[in-house]
């Protein structure tokens, strides 16, 4: 049996296969990528390699080797030529499979010209050393690569390439570069798409350098593909990448280089290290093809989602707005990711989780720097609201402490008081988002949502935008300054005697600026001053509010709650002006609140009916007749408090204190001063009593008096005065008074006298004594001897009696107070002490520095000495109940033990 003998050339015309594939990627000069037509179901098509025939390229280099002389100029011959297009290949032979790639020697052509003879006509490969019979095509290749040769042209030049650099590795200073060419567009050509977001690109930089980095696309991210034999991709992967591929592959782009893969360390991120950061592995940016920005497309075909942190690179460019637009495409037609994408619940229109989730308001409380409360204007209903999307600086944290002092305080700057509409909160008539203002002063952070998560604020783009500007810029918590807080206010009125020493201060200042930063009561305020860093305690002047409850097992007085709660929706951290009259005993200021410079609280209060005139203390006040006018038209009008008025059935007010050795007395209020102390025999004391004919009249009387004095009165050689003789006397001061002789003593020409005017007891010499002219003697004494009501101080020979009366007097000398004459002895009154400038006093008119004294282990309930103080069962109670309570503590002669002086 004969064989019929067959050339080379017919044995590879006859294994030859005809096909037509799409041109994916270029390899080198000599090697193509090529891929078919997708799968009746859609798959994705598989790739193939076709080596071609006879070439040889010079070849790209890698981490590990250099770049062959032309090798880029090679492959880019090549890759502009064909990369796109559809090319008809003949495959001769087979070659073994590279990670289940098919590979192919063979011949290609691109619309009719044969790939081989082009790229050996150009000079951009080599014809290899044919050891077969060269055949007529073999000829004109070998033509075609003399001709090149014969020019210079490719490989041939005799002058060399370009020297260029060329870096297979991310940059070693990843932040420099970055930094470099941030927002700067860079051409590039994509070298591989490793899943349908991330690629690996080269860029060729101007100096003529190559770079190759590693791209993630800005704003979106697909799922992964596998990047190995055997391993699953994840659902979608595999299309995102092709999609990628097969339009950016080998094709020349435009990158925009925007950030690293995470936003700049600050103190208040997690991992934040003083040491350098380690060199990044992908940069985050655009790649931009003259068909648009892939990553829009990815998204549109519902192959990406939106990455939300990347919003703070892309919002001011309006690409991320973009990509929300074709996000919401893509959900529409619920295709790839969105396929099983749940339907929207169908809630009414501005309801949320039973609430509307969009409402006007005002402002009345910032609670911290991303917590306000807005009263809803329709319902007065009060919401405490979460800004949304937004983390303030936490307070606990000693490195955030004062940039959580400093958000607090520009919200309440920007919004306390303010209209404001919530969904999310805009103020002022550009409807300004005050989160965005807060997050780009670097005061605040924006909250980093789940994937898909809905509950998110409308702007939350434009909140990642100033939150990248805050972070570029170094501000706030950005800066990575650690700035102490500011040390604790100091509390002027923690304490009586420290308040005492501002209270003039103030008084010559008039009006001072302050916060209130906290509302105790309907009448009781914490102001701030910030130019000092201090705090007091505003009691406001001429009024009484009603109490609230202090602990669960308290009871409010009747429109307590809504006092309370007018005062803090009004006043509440607002700016306001304060002037001061007086203070408390516990160190209160007592004085009046302007809000605006021109509403007095005071008056407010009483014009709602949510507090009454206090008569004792309203009285001084230079505008005690608008207090009194407002509350009449609350009484008319039937507000609050008066709700149950009746003015008919309102007793008359008693104007005459009736004396009597049974039952108690009419009750009689009377503004009085203490004039002078006694402490022989027991306490004693004389007082004035003030707003009366006779104070006024003394005044005139005492400046007559004086000019009287000033002129010598010759007085008769023999003058001695007798026992009850009305004299003028000279005090200790040097000035001259009117006094009644108590009893002389000619021997030693010294009387001991009575100030009757004053109370005051000395003894004067006769030669400072004078007869008291007659035109003085009308007037009646205006000092009146009194003791205490119910209660006498610890004995004279007790350890506790000289602090007992010096307790008496501080809260009694110097001060305007108000009597109740609870009985009378001949002359000498007993009266129940009250100062109208204790917030205690003002709450329980039962409060009283009678009282007070017993409450502080310094007196005793008197039973011998008030026999009338069974009369008076409400005040007994009260001071047993203070007795008690003096026991339980231990407060002066019960410290050592629960023992009570005899009666």
């Amino acid at each position: 049996m004969s064989m019929k003998a067959v050339s080379f050339s017919e044995c590879l015309v006859n294994s030859a296969r005809n096909l037509k594939h799409h041109l994916d990627s270029v390899i080198s000069g000599d090697s193509l990528v090529l891929r078919g037509r997708p799968g009746p179901q859609g798959q994705t098509p598989k790739e193939r390699v076709l080596h071609l025939a006879d070439l040889v390229a010079p070849r790209l280099g890698t981490s590990t080797r250099d770049d062959e002389p032309w090798a880029f100029e090679s492959r880019e011959f090549l890759r502009a030529l064909c990369v796109g297009k559809e090319v008809s290949f003949t495959s001769i032979h087979s070659l073994p499979t590279n990670d289940d790639i098919p590979r192919d020697l063979g011949n290609a052509e691109l619309a009719g010209v044969d790939l081989t003879s082009e790229i050996l006509r150009n000079g951009w490969a080599k014809l290899k050393e044919i050891k077969r019979e060269p055949t007529e095509d073999d000829s004109k290749k070998r033509d075609f690569e003399n001709e090149a040769k014969a020019a210079g042209k490719g490989v041939w030049n005799p002058h060399g390439q370009k020297a260029r650099a060329v870096h297979h590795t991310m940059p070693a200073d990843s932040y420099a570069f970055v930094t470099e060419w941030k927002e700067k567009s860079i051409d590039a050509i994509v070298e591989q798409v490793r899943d349908g977001t991330t690629l690996r690109v080269r860029l060729l930089l101007p100096d003529g350098d190559h770079q190759m980095a590693n791209i993630a696309l800005a704003g979106v991210r697909s799922a992964r593909a596998s990047s190995k034999q055997g391993e699953a991709s994840e659902p979608c992967g595999e299309e995102a990448k092709f999609f990628t591929e097969s339009r950016l592959l080998h094709r020349s782009v435009r990158v925009q280089i925007l950030s690293l893969p995470s936003s700049t360390a600050t103190p208040f991120q997690s991992g934040a290290t003083a040491s350098a950061p380690a060199p990044a592995s992908v940069f985050i940016g655009n790649v931009l093809h003259p068909a648009g920005n892939i990553a829009e497309h990815l998204v549109a075909a519902g192959l990406a989602r939106v990455v939300d942190w990347h919003a703070g690179m892309l919002a001011a460019s309006g690409g991320m707005e973009k990509l929300r637009a074709a996000e919401r495409a893509a959900k529409e037609k619920r295709i790839y990711l969105y396929a099983n994408l749940p339907a929207s619940s169908s809630k009414p229109e501005g309801v949320t989780n039973g609430y509307k989730s969009s409402f006007d308001g005002t402002v009345t409380r910032v609670w911290s720097g991303d917590q306000i409360s807005v009263v809803d204007r329709d319902s007065s209903k009060e919401h405490r609201l979460q800004l949304s999307s937004t983390r303030g600086p936490k307070l606990s944290d000693p490195r955030q402490a004062q940039y959580a002092l400093d958000a607090k305080e520009f919200l309440r700057k920007k919004l306390i008081g303010k209209h404001v509409k919530c969904a999310t909160v805009r103020y002022g008539g550009h409807n300004i988002n005050v989160a965005e203002q807060l997050i780009d002063k670097g005061l605040a952070s924006v909250v980093r949502h789940k994937r898909d998560d809905e509950d998110r604020s409308s702007d939350y783009d434009k909140l990642m935008a100033a939150e990248q500007t805050a972070v570029t810029d170094a501000r706030g918590i950005h800066s990575g300054k650690e700035i102490p807080p500011l040390k604790q206010a100091f509390n002027i009125s923690e304490v009586c005697s420290r308040a005492t020493q501002f209270l003039n201060g103030f008084k010559r200042l008039g009006r001072i600026p302050g916060v209130v930063e906290y509302v105790a009561a309907g009448s009781r305020f914490r102001i701030f001053l910030p130019k000092d860093n201090q705090t007091l305690t505003l009691v406001l002047a001429g009024i009484r509010a009603p109490r609230t409850a202090r602990n669960p097992s308290e009871k409010s007085e009747p429109y307590g709650n809504e006092s309370l709660e007018f005062a803090t929706r009004k006043y509440m951290q607002r700016d306001i002006e304060f002037e001061v009259d007086t203070i408390d005993k516990s160190g209160g200021f007592i004085g009046t609140l302007y809000l605006n410079k021109t509403e007095n609280a005071a008056i407010a209060l009483v014009r709602e009916g949510l507090a009454t005139v206090h008569a004792y203390s309203a009285d001084g006040l230079s505008w005690s007749r608008q207090l009194y006018d407002v509350e009449a038209e609350a009484k008319k009008a039937k507000r609050n408090i008066w709700a149950d008025y009746d003015e008919e059935s309102v007793p008359s007010a008693v104007d005459e204190v009736e004396s009597s050795n049974v039952g108690p007395l009419k009750t009689e209020y009377l503004d009085v001063i203490i004039s002078d102390v006694r402490t022989r025999n027991g306490l004693g004391f004389s007082i004035q009593i003030l707003n009366t004919e006779g104070i006024a009249s003394l005044e005139q009387l005492m400046r007559d008096f004086s000019l009287h004095h000033r002129s010598p009165v010759a007085t008769a050689p023999n003058f001695a005065p007798k026992g009850g003789d009305l004299v003028s006397a000279k005090f200790s001061d040097g000035a001259w008074y009117r006094a009644k002789v108590r009893r002389a003593s000619p021997l030693k020409k010294e009387a001991e006298v009575t100030f009757i005017d004053y109370g005051n007891q000395d003894t004067v010499s006769f030669a400072n004594i004078r007869p008291l002219d007659a035109k003085f003697r009308s007037l009646p004494g205006q000092a009146h001897d009194a003791r205490l009501s119910f209660i006498k101080l610890v004995d004279p020979d007790s350890e506790y009696y000289q602090e007992a009366v010096e307790r008496f007097r501080s809260l009694c000398e110097g001060r305007k107070l108000v009597a109740n004459i609870d009985y009378k002895e001949g002359s000498l009154l007993h009266l129940r002490l009250m100062d109208p400038a204790d917030p205690a006093a003002v709450d329980d008119p039962l409060t009283c520095i009678n009282a007070d004294l017993v409450r502080d282990g310094l007196a005793s309930i008197d039973r011998k000495g008030c026999r009338y103080i069974s009369s008076y069962p409400s005040v007994l109670k009260k001071l047993q109940d203070s007795v008690a309570l003096a026991k339980k503590e231990r407060a002066g002669m019960f410290e050592f033990g629960d023992v009570e002086e005899d009666e």
